[in-house]
């Protein structure tokens, strides 16, 4: 039984369907989770390593390459990069798409377990996690109060952290900037040698005495016991009294060498917010959980803590993703809203009645209500690439209504009784718009080939927009017939009142266009080949536009952040570094109204797996709202580069951050250049003669080498042989060395709920301040007595790279830049016209990564999908129309989509993006959907007698109003998204922009060249049959003969 037939009969059930379908999308909606954009599951993992102390080298050789070379044996591996710095190493390890990284992950913890043994003992276990969006901070505030600063941090660390993490969602709440406390166990080295004692005897029994051990289980009386052997420290009395080796016959206990103290750690990183010291909160969400519930969470236990904690205490919120998703997400609602009501705007211009307006009306919350029903169901969540769908749509959900009802008013004015019109005018057309439907939809099946970030956002899009429109179609069979079976009125609104004149304008200009339409239409079928000849002449003429389209990865998206990283000369102190950042704070809230607040790390890279660097700070600026400024991000960003570009000695590289989608690409600047060898003094002459060719070119900023400059560094060789004569080991000397600067960290004391590290270190009468302290650094010898290093070492200044940098266990040195004022496509094309004739020495290569890599893999993934999905469309309209002429007919529609898709880029100045590709896809399944209705009522005409001219002469202005008043809702409804209104529109303005262009040529010529294509073809057709037929004929005879 015919669909529209049945709920023409059953119109109760129709309505309590719907019914159902509203109470399921309330509750849907009240209970889809909120965030930013769907779901990222990034084929990525990271293995860490604390190998403190060590140089980059050091690191290099003895850690990353052991790692590297065991974790690239693993399968579905896409690459290893690594960066070897001092104290650390981070190997990241990239997989295809599509890999399961829970099994990924135990794949690399088994096989670095099997190199356990072989790293130095020295450093900590590697740390194996998988790179999850969910790691980076949702929210990073300043705690500042009324008490001095050790007070604070031990409220926030005892207090406010525990507190936080207690939230549901919070995953784990870093405090920062703070004064950390310590053990110090400060070694007399003079009287550590006098006693022979070893510093490594000392620390060895330091660590094994404050160890618990599990000794069993016995049964005694019928009960259980579990017996353990309790060495941890209970004090510091206690840890001073263990005994750590033997002096003439008697014990030397801990406290006869060293002094125990509680004390502050060295400062590494000063917080402040606005000016004011502060302690910082780094908030981080399970990854499973809503940024906006959990920040919402967050707000509330802050004012609570305001409330109850001592000494005033007060927090400034500094970032704060919730506030912009919800933002972003308000905005994209309102886009929707705006957009549906210019599609209701145009009906009621087109019908002049307000009961057909409403009848058609109702397709859009129903669809709307029933995709969030099913995205529910589906376990989706609503952000703005879902929203963006919605939008995309909401002027598409009205097109199946707009043809049935059309249909269904046509027969009303034929005399049909409602029921009857309802029921014939709906399924004439049922099957034209179920095929329009299938063809917008069926683009989407080449998702499950596109992958990386493309894959997610089309993924999203797809299935929301799919939602919609099959819920449209569903409601253009059903809702729509048993409205206008009960409603519909012929009578149109134009009595006198507020909307008479424009309604009365408005159809007498459709009149006009109607008649001018039907008198163009004679023109075009009497003269196929100039017709034809103009068209292609048309598409030919706009492909000398395409170079004048750039391209880039992603829109620029207008958020408000700004990271300034700033940079002294290597070896500058962390008191240095701070009063440079103090003159850059003030020179930012002095010249830019715009800013809301400053936070800055100083000591910080920006990297939560880098250690500390006195010679760095990073500056966070959160600007005012983007309805409270008039100035983009980005430019903002260009004015404090240009005034920050005096400031003596710095290097300062300033940038709108983007802390979404696009921080997710593959390299960490627009332009990124490796340049792969062995030799490190060669790729630093390499990196620094491509980052001049770089810098020349126009559009380019902040570019930089990853060699600008090295660490200076004091070099002890130790001299073996004489070293052996005198019984002093490599390692003694180390960690001697090691001891009389920083010290070492050798276990942990827990006491009262807290654990502190316990730091061996050397007391500060024998503290290494220049070269001379070093070289007197008295050695102990086997025999008992003591020579200073410089006897049996080597110390020379020198200069050692501050990190190293690997790919595919290759050294890699980088070029690196922002850009400004031109895209990425032709920036790179400048850059390699500069860089590739360069001669490079044998054994040396240079890559492009960066956006633009990101921007070709994308690219090529869509190509591919984009030539998939025409031939997908193809083949739906052969099954409708069961024929192969007739679809091939419509897709003439394709080539003049893209023109305006052409068109539409270079008048509105965007660049060919992975959301505009997107679009393209979808505009191949949309400007089909006119030339479906109109191919499809000339075939029912001849079906009915007519002749081939008169059928087309017939179709083509009873479809004209319903292909302008689908073509014109969808166009204004993706109007407020193409024009990019507030937040969170950024992402989806480029879809909207090439579907509207791209729609509104092709229609144009849709109406006129399909059916002189419909003309032609249909002649050739029958000269084809007429020849075949003729040749059989002559077959037969001479088979006769």
């Amino acid at each position: 039984m015919n669909l529209s037939r049945l709920a023409l009969k059953r119109p109760v059930t129709v309505l309590m369907a719907v019914l159902v379908i509203i109470v399921l999308g309330t509750v849907s909606f009240l209970r889809l989770p909120v965030d930013l954009f769907p779901e990222l599951a990034l084929p990525m993992a990271v293995v860490w390593t604390e190998y403190t102390g060590a140089g980059p080298e050091e690191v290099e050789n003895m850690v990353t390459r052991p790692v590297e070379e065991v974790i690239s044996s693993l399968g579905n591996l896409k690459g290893v990069t690594s960066r070897s710095s001092a104290g650390s190493s981070v190997v990241m390890v990239n997989f295809n798409w599509g890999t399961n990284m829970d099994f990924a992950a135990l794949d690399m913890r088994e096989s670095i377990d099997m190199i356990r043994g072989f790293l130095p003992s020295e450093a900590s276990r590697p740390t194996i996690f998988r790179f999850d969006p969910a790691m980076m901070p949702i929210m990073q505030l300043g705690m500042s109060g009324d008490m001095d600063r050790a007070a604070l941090t031990s409220l926030a660390g005892d207090v406010v952290k525990n507190r936080l993490e207690r939230i549901e969602g919070v995953a784990v709440a870093d405090v920062e900037g703070g004064l950390v406390s310590e053990v110090e166990v400060l070694v007399d080295l003079q009287r550590l040698n006098s006693s022979g004692v070893p510093l490594a005897q000392l620390q060895q029994v330091l660590m094994m005495e404050n160890l618990n051990f599990v000794g069993g289980q016995f049964a005694s009386g019928g009960r259980q016991y579990q017996v353990r052997t309790l060495g941890q420290f209970r004090s510091l009395e206690e840890m001073g009294g263990i005994i750590v080796g033997a002096d003439k016959g008697g014990p030397v206990y801990l406290r006869d060498l060293a002094e125990l103290n509680l004390a502050y750690k060295k400062d590494q990183v000063i917080t402040r917010m606005n000016g004011e010291p502060v302690v910082s909160l780094n908030i981080r969400k399970q990854s499973d959980a809503n940024t906006v519930r959990v920040a919402a969470a967050v707000h509330a236990e802050l004012k609570k803590m305001e409330k109850d904690l001592p000494g005033n205490v007060r927090f400034k919120m500094a970032v704060d993703q919730s506030e912009y998703i919800r933002r972003s997400i308000s905005n994209v609602i309102r886009v929707v809203l705006i957009g549906a009501v210019l599609a209701v705007l145009v009906l009621f211009l087109f019908l002049g009645s307000f009961s057909s307006t409403l009848i058609i009306s109702t397709a859009i919350p129903i669809s709307v209500i029933a995709a969030l029903a099913l995205m529910y169901f589906r376990s989706m969540t609503l952000n703005i690439v879902t929203l963006g769908g919605m939008a995309l749509g909401v002027g598409m959900m009205v097109d199946n209504a707009i043809v049935i009802l059309e249909n269904i008013f046509r027969y009303r004015r034929l005399g049909e009784a409602p029921a009857e019109a309802a029921l014939i005018g709906s399924r004439e057309v049922s099957g034209a718009i179920t095929a329009a439907t299938l063809t917008t939809l069926v683009v989407f099946l080449p998702v499950i080939f596109v992958e990386g970030l493309a894959a997610i956002i089309f993924e999203s899009l797809a299935w929301t927009v799919a939602f919609a429109l099959v819920a449209s179609l569903v409601v253009a069979l059903t809702v729509i017939p048993v409205l206008s079976a009960r409603t519909l009125t012929l009578e149109q609104n134009f009595k006198t009142n507020l909307f008479s004149s424009p309604l009365k304008k408005t159809q007498d200009f459709l009149q006009k266009i109607y008649l001018f339409y039907g008198r163009m239409l004679e023109w075009a079928l009497s003269r196929r080949g100039l017709v034809v000849a103009l068209v292609f002449g048309t598409l030919l003429a706009s492909l000398p536009l395409v170079p004048l389209i750039g391209s880039e990865f992603l829109p620029e998206e207008d958020n408000g952040m700004i990271f300034i990283n700033l940079e002294l000369p290597v070896g500058s102190s962390l008191a240095e570094t701070d009063l440079v950042a103090g003159d850059i704070e003030m020179q930012i809230t002095a010249n830019c109204p715009q800013v809301e607040t400053v936070f800055s790390f100083i000591g910080s890279g920006g990297n939560f797996l880098d250690a500390a660097v006195t010679e760095r700070a990073l500056i966070y600026v959160t600007l005012v709202p983007q309805g409270e400024r008039n100035i983009s991000t980005r430019e903002v960003a260009e004015r404090l580069r240009e005034e920050l570009a005096f400031v003596p000695g710095a290097d300062i590289t300033v940038t709108a951050q983007d802390i979404t989608m696009g921080g997710l690409s593959s390299g960490d600047s627009p332009v990124n250049i490796a340049v792969k060898g062995d030799d490190l003094v060669i790729l630093q002459e390499l990196t620094e003669e491509i980052s001049w060719a770089v810098k020349a070119v126009e559009g380019t900023r902040d570019v930089s080498s990853s060699f600008d400059q090295g660490r200076p560094e004091i070099q002890v060789r130790l001299q073996r042989d004489r070293a052996a004569v005198l019984g002093v080991s490599t390692q003694q000397a180390a960690s001697l060395i090691r001891a009389s600067l920083e010290g070492q960290v050798i276990t942990r004391y827990r006491v009262g709920g807290n654990e502190y590290d316990v730091r061996v270190k050397g007391s500060d009468d024998l503290k290494i301040e220049d070269m001379g302290t070093l070289k007197m650094l008295p050695l102990l010898t086997p025999a008992g007595g003591h020579v200073p290093l410089s006897q049996v070492a080597e110390v020379s200044v020198g200069v050692g790279p501050r990190s190293i940098t690997r790919e595919n266990q290759v050294r890699t040195a980088y070029v690196r830049g922002g850009t400004w004022g031109r895209d990425i496509g032709s920036i790179m094309r400048d850059v390699r016209a500069k860089v590739d004739p360069m001669e490079l020495p044998l054994g040396y290569t240079v890559t492009y990564g960066g956006e633009m890599a990101d921007i070709e893999d994308s690219f090529a993934s869509l190509a591919f999908a984009l030539l998939l999905a025409i031939p997908l469309v193809y083949m739906i309209m052969a099954a409708q129309f069961e024929s192969l002429l007739f679809p091939f007919i419509i897709m003439f529609s394709l080539p003049q989509a893209f023109t305006g898709v052409i068109l539409s880029l270079v008048l509105t100045g965007k660049a060919l993006s992975v959301p505009s590709f997107l679009g393209v896809i979808m505009l191949s399944g949309i400007v089909v959907n006119n030339g479906i209705v109109l191919v499809d009522y000339i075939n029912k005409l001849r079906d009915r007698g007519y002749s081939r001219e008169e059928a087309i002469r017939e179709a083509g202005p009873v479809r004209l109003r319903p292909i302008l008043m689908t073509t014109l809702t969808t166009i204004l409804g993706m109007l407020p998204l193409a024009l990019g209104l507030g937040e969170g529109s950024d992402l989806q303005a480029p879809m909207a922009i090439v579907i509207i262009g791209g729609l509104s040529v092709s229609t144009l010529v849709t109406l006129i060249f399909v059916p002189v294509m419909y003309s032609l073809l249909d002649d050739l057709s029958l000269k084809i049959k007429a020849r075949w037929s003729k040749f059989k004929r002559q077959g037969r005879v001479a088979g006769e003969e």
